[in-house]
């Protein structure tokens, strides 16, 4: 029921579209996404307390309180603040918009209400894109779009409003992804991907970080690990920064819209020359960096504290994140980053010596290789790095695995891993591991899972490549001859060529019948 609501959703958005390109008409219904869902669930927080006003065996009961008394009651904000809903002015309220939504200033009246929103709680204080009375869509469209999105029922919805919110936003961030190609690899990583790295790393508790974290994909798939293995989100603290100002928004509000408390720094900027949290050490880092950025560099990170393993080159950002990502761990803290493949055996620009020093400073837990195809944005070939400030287990070797096996085509140009392929990552780290998240023992399968030494890596010159070490896949014998295979399979390929002769004929026959010759 809810896949054909998104889809629905999509498709009449996308058909109201008109000639606005993508990238535009992105934030304009994900804000309106965003401006209905806060409205909606601040009135059902506002009913629910209208109800334990009145009930005398509510903790919240108001004693012999008249009509005007309930109303003032209703606008203490610290009854929406305890359970992380947004105070929303009445001005900005959906129901005022959508009454006023055929009118021909309706852009501005939502600017307003946007305005109003931010004003009203300074957490969100800039992260809403007033864009609506510039845009460019035809007379009455922007009005379409509001009687649309009053048709996603989240006061319905009650308590799984959030869920249902969050997952319509989710899918349009993918949607709008695939609209925009390339560009839209920008903000958004696939899902796929994403739950690959919060699999491997459990991030339960404490601080999670993100340097480059687009619309917060990382943090909203780690909010759903935590509840699938029946912990709390308060249990986790977020960071995050990233340098693209309406990608920034769009973070704000995907975590916004889920109650998550979030912390992006008081401004979109780089994360290597303006570091948002220079003082945060993460349990956890999640990120997806651009991949093999050129121009990142500034005479200002001369010398910087963050490059213990040497001086990143300045023509390619790779080492730079890694080293970022490591400085800001605790001491027991693990990251999971992706990169391009690249990162794991070139040795050109110093990146070969600084991947030496942190094989031998020991603070790479495990490769991951990728298959092809996964990324909307790039066709070049990934991997996944998983570094370990201090190891507690498997000192002094690095776990290999070989995944471009993994994934199924879910259309011409893109893969996606299964829940299967995940858990299949996942269970292998942790095994090898000794992590309490598996009880399945670590051993080395041919073709896919190796741990090597330290020692051996060294004589393979670093490399960091899963290929080199995993070894060839089994192949199970089938007990038939070789010479006996050899002729039936020579066999078989002599009447295929036959039949395909055969097939050659018959077209030039069709095709002569029709005046073409050739």
């Amino acid at each position: 029921m809810l896949d054909k609501i998104k889809k629905t959703l999509w498709a009449t958005a996308d058909k109201l579209r008109a000639n606005m390109d993508a990238a535009e008409y992105k934030h304009i219904v994900l804000g309106l996404i965003f401006l209905k869902y806060i409205s909606d669930a601040f009135q059902l927080r506002r009913d629910e307390l209208s109800r334990r006003f009145t009930d005398q065996n509510d903790d919240y009961y108001v004693p012999d309180a008249d009509p005007e008394t309930l109303v003032q009651e209703l606008e203490d904000r610290d009854y929406y603040k305890e359970v992380n809903v947004f105070w929303v002015a009445e001005a900005a309220r959906w129901e005022n918009l959508r009454a006023q939504a055929k009118q021909a200033n309706i852009g501005k009246l939502i600017d307003d209400a946007l305005s109003l929103i931010e004003t009203e709680n300074p957490k969100l204080k800039g992260m809403l894109d007033k864009r609506y009375a510039r845009t460019q869509l035809p007379d009455g469209k922007l009005g379409e779009l509001v009687d649309l999105i009053s048709s996603i029922g989240f006061s319905a919805a009650g308590q799984n409003a959030k869920d249902l919110l969050g997952q319509v936003y989710e899918y349009f961030l993918g949607q709008f992804a695939n609209a925009e190609g390339k560009k839209g690899g920008q903000f958004y990583t696939p899902a796929s991907i994403v739950q690959t790295l919060v699999a491997v790393l459990a991030p339960h508790h404490g601080k999670v970080y993100d340097p480059c974290c687009g619309s917060g994909g990382m943090f909203v798939q780690s909010e759903k690990f935590i509840q699938a293995h029946g912990g709390k989100i308060g249990d986790v603290s977020i960071y995050g920064q990233e340098s693209n100002p309406t990608t920034w928004r769009l973070a704000a509000m995907n975590l916004a819209i889920r109650g998550i408390d979030f912390n992006f720094g008081k401004e979109p900027t780089d994360s290597f020359t303006k570091n948002q949290h220079p003082d945060l050490r993460a349990d956890f880092v999640l990120a997806n960096p651009p991949f093999n950025i050129s121009d990142w560099w500034h005479a200002s990170l001369e010398n910087d504290l963050r490059w213990v393993y040497g001086t990143p080159p300045q023509g390619n950002a790779n080492y730079a994140w890694l080293q970022h990502m490591l400085y800001h761990l605790k001491p027991k803290g693990r990251a999971g980053i992706v990169l391009a493949n690249g990162s794991m055996s070139s040795s050109q620009n110093s990146e070969g010596d600084i991947r030496q020093k942190m094989v031998e400073a020991d603070v790479v837990e495990c490769m991951v290789a990728l298959p092809g195809q996964l990324f909307l944005n790039t066709q070049i070939p990934a991997c996944l790095w998983f570094l370990a400030k201090q190891k507690s287990t498997r000192k002094g070797e690095i776990l290999f695995i070989d995944a471009r096996k993994l994934g199924t085509m879910i259309s011409r140009a893109q893969i996606e891993f299964s829940d299967a392929d995940i858990q299949k990552i996942a269970d292998t780290v942790h095994a090898w591991r000794g992590d309490d998240e598996t009880k399945e023992i670590y051993t080395d399968i041919a073709g896919f899972c190796r741990s090597v030494t330290l020692a051996e890596i060294a004589e393979h010159g670093y490399v960091l490549t899963p290929g080199r070490y995993v070894g060839a896949e089994i192949v199970e014998d089938d007990d038939e001859v070789f010479v006996e295979k050899m002729q039936r399979l020579t066999k078989q390929l002599g009447e295929q060529m036959v039949r395909g002769e055969a097939l050659d004929l018959l077209i030039r026959q069709k095709l002569g019948g029709l005046g073409y010759e050739f």
